[in-house]
């Protein structure tokens, strides 16, 4: 079962060889991600708390409804998890300077440290195998992965697969 290249010439696999290649490296992935161990004071943090300490760490302090849009979840989950980590220590809430009644979610500075290091072994991994691409290519990699992600959140038209 082999399916042609997208354009003539192209070198490297045809889609199916690419579909086994990816099935085998994935759940190594997966499993290498889910054995990286949170440092010792953040071992109360879920996965779910990745994303979220990811967009914190990278894009800096923003309000629930910011950190909903960005996760893609109800304000009202978002507020659940910030409620869980605040009394945990991890993050703070403070007030907006222009708009008292919005509150404003960041790393608490004490444990900014603990989750820079915990957040940079997977960022150098990604920048060692982002770095050689082209800007394109890095895209397509991007586009790739969201496309992969939407694919297995929907079900599929046809049962028979």
């Amino acid at each position: 079962m082999s399916t042609a290249n997208s354009a003539a010439g192209d070198a490297g696999p045809d889609t199916d060889d690419a579909i086994r290649a990816m099935l085998l490296l994935m759940p190594r992935l997966v499993g290498r991600a889910k054995r990286t161990q949170p440092p010792a004071e953040l071992r109360s943090l879920a996965p779910r708390h990745l994303s979220m300490l990811s967009y914190l760490l990278f894009d800096g302090p923003m309000t629930v409804n910011e950190l909903a849009a960005r996760l893609a979840v109800a304000p009202t989950t978002v507020s659940l998890m910030v409620s869980d980590l605040s009394r945990a220590g991890v993050l703070e809430r403070t007030e907006d300077d222009a708009d008292r009644r919005r509150k404003i979610v960041s790393i608490a500075e004490a444990r900014l440290p603990a989750i820079r290091d915990w957040l940079a072994r997977g960022a150098d991994a990604w920048r060692t195998a982002l770095d050689p691409l082209t800007p394109g290519q890095r895209q397509t990699v991007i586009d790739t992965l969201l496309a992969y992600e939407k694919a297995v959140t929907e079900p599929t038209p046809d049962p028979e697969r």
